[in-house]
């Protein structure tokens, strides 16, 4: 197996792609930019120099994913999602010159295996989105989203939880802070985040 790239996409010479990836009409992909196995570029979508992108990553069509961010196995983007990467954009400096590829520092956007972008939502780097969270469409993501949890808005904030299906958790009338996926019968539960501060966060519970 190998991968497809179409007549009017322009992917550069350095860039890797994996077996099974296809990158579709008027798609770029950058220099140093590595994708795995069985992705999918959708149309006019962007991959900024040196971006990783993990296995069975679908980015739909004008999706732009800008340096150095880095996507894990599974991850969905959704069309016109921005995944930014300058914390304080300017196009010239103090004294009015135009800034360069060296005038500032960028920042990545981490989005960690599973997890998804809806249609039109943006990450302002820097951030990191969780396994297997939804992020809803339009929603724009300025602090780190948990795993398994559902935000939404501009700020984007949890309204809930989501399981691996993709489906929102209800809780259990018998358990307190355990939830069920309607759709696939999982269990998951709240429990302290691991660094001591009062944050929840949602883990796969064994059956």
């Amino acid at each position: 197996m190998s991968h497809r790239i179409l007549p009017s996409a322009q992917v550069d010479p350095s860039a890797e792609l994996g077996d099974g990836t296809t990158v579709w009409d008027l798609a770029q992909v950058r220099e140093g930019a590595r994708l795995g196995e069985g992705c999918i570029v959708g149309r006019g979508a962007y991959v900024g120099t040196g971006v990783r992108i993990g296995d069975n990553v679908k980015l739909q069509n004008y999706a732009l994913v800008y340096e150095p961010a880095v996507l894990e196995d599974g991850v969905f983007v959704g069309p016109a999602v921005v995944l930014t990467n300058d914390r304080e954009p300017r196009s010239v400096a103090p004294d009015g010159k135009l800034k360069r590829g060296d005038d500032w520092e960028a920042v990545g956007v981490h989005v960690a295996e599973g997890a998804s972008l809806g249609a039109r939502s943006v990450c302002v780097a820097p951030v990191r989105v969780g396994r297997w969270a939804m992020v809803a469409a339009g929603a724009v993501v300025t602090r780190d989203v948990p795993d398994f949890a559902l935000v939404a808005g501009v700020p984007a904030r949890r309204i809930g939880w989501v399981g691996r299906a993709g489906a929102r958790l209800t809780e259990r009338p018998d358990e307190q802070g355990v939830w069920e996926c309607p759709r696939t019968g999982e269990h998951y539960a709240e429990v302290p985040a691991g660094d001591g501060s009062q944050v929840t966060v949602l883990i796969e519970r064994e059956q």
